[in-house]
């Protein structure tokens, strides 16, 4: 049977209440981020049902490894989110596999954003204006980021692939879902001199930026393609050596070939229902679910908008 999780809310300097949307109590008014679907050790989710009720979603990738069609992975590999960026984030960056694991003890940290809503003329940064080190590290040293960062604008139903080194911030009024490898590392650059509750500003890792700000990721460069499987329909979003990423929108009947021995569903708009192996969950928007290696026969029903991840 699929694997519903309870989702784990992170408060954030930049966070809101947008995330009610989605049929969350959520426990701050800046309520930043849902992590949807973790096992992360910093916000691993519990399990709703089955045998492993009240189990935590890291606790059953330890204790049977086969549900995940015997991945042998040190960690489970990706983490789900939905951000609500009341104010805008810090611009940062996330460290590739190699330097996290030198330096973290974790994954790297690629990313991947859907829009999910848009105040009008919402935008994002994404990339750099530095064509060499010796300029970069110049411009972050004379704090020259209205040059340095380019800025892009967004809106509902756009996507974003975010790979590790490639510098970035959401911008204030959006929210987003986001599908990234399992770590919770991040490398701040400039946090707009903000003071937290504590009057406190939030560290910045202008060295380890540095080392790790990859020169070549300047502009998205993530392309969708709609493609078919069994006689079905969706958008591929991405597919990357950490993840691939699709979006389904179901109308009344989808019948559902894994791609993967598991894979990680949210559910962002609509509602209907899941039948697996003949037994039918109720579904509805904000919930997200691991499809594991016992679901066999899947069957979407209803009107839903899912997005669908797996490595």
């Amino acid at each position: 049977m699929p694997l519903f999780l309870k989702p784990v809310f992170q408060e954030r300097i930049w966070g809101g209440t947008k995330l009610t949307e989605f049929g969350y109590d959520i426990p701050y008014d800046n309520t930043g981020e849902c992590w949807a679907i973790s096992a992360h050790p910093n916000g691993a989710n519990t399990i709703l049902n089955g045998r492993y009720k009240n189990y935590t979603l890291d606790q059953v990738w330890e204790e049977n490894r086969a549900l995940f069609g015997n991945d042998d992975r040190e960690a489970f590999p990706l983490l789900t989110k939905i951000l609500d960026a009341q104010d805008k984030l810090s611009v940062q960056v996330h460290p590739d596999d190699a330097y996290a694991k030198a330096h973290e003890g974790e994954y790297g940290k690629t990313e991947c954003w859907y829009i999910l809503d848009a105040e009008e003329d919402a935008e994002i940064i994404y990339g750099v204006n530095a064509q060499n080190q010796e300029t970069l590290n110049n411009m972050i040293d004379n704090r020259e980021f209205d040059q340095l960062f380019n800025t892009v604008k967004v809106q509902k139903g756009d996507f974003y692939y975010v790979p590790a080194g490639t510098v970035h911030a959401i911008g204030k009024g959006i929210m987003i879902l986001e599908t990234q490898q399992s770590s919770d590392t991040t490398y701040r650059i400039y946090d707009y001199d903000r003071t937290d509750k504590n009057g406190e500003q939030r560290a910045l890792h202008l060295e380890e930026s540095k080392e790790v700000i990859d020169l070549s990721q300047t502009s998205p460069n993530a392309t969708p393609k709609a493609l078919t499987r069994d006689d079905e329909h969706y958008t591929q979003l991405v597919a990357s050596p950490f993840f691939t990423v699709e979006k389904w929108n179901v109308s009344q009947q989808v019948n559902f070939k894994k791609p993967q021995d598991y894979c990680l569903v949210s559910i962002i708009e609509g509602s209907g229902e899941i039948i697996v192996d003949g037994e039918a969950y109720e579904l509805e928007k904000g919930q997200h679910f691991v499809l594991t290696s016992e679901d066999n026969a899947v069957q979407f029903n209803g009107e839903l908008t899912m997005i669908v991840s797996y490595v």
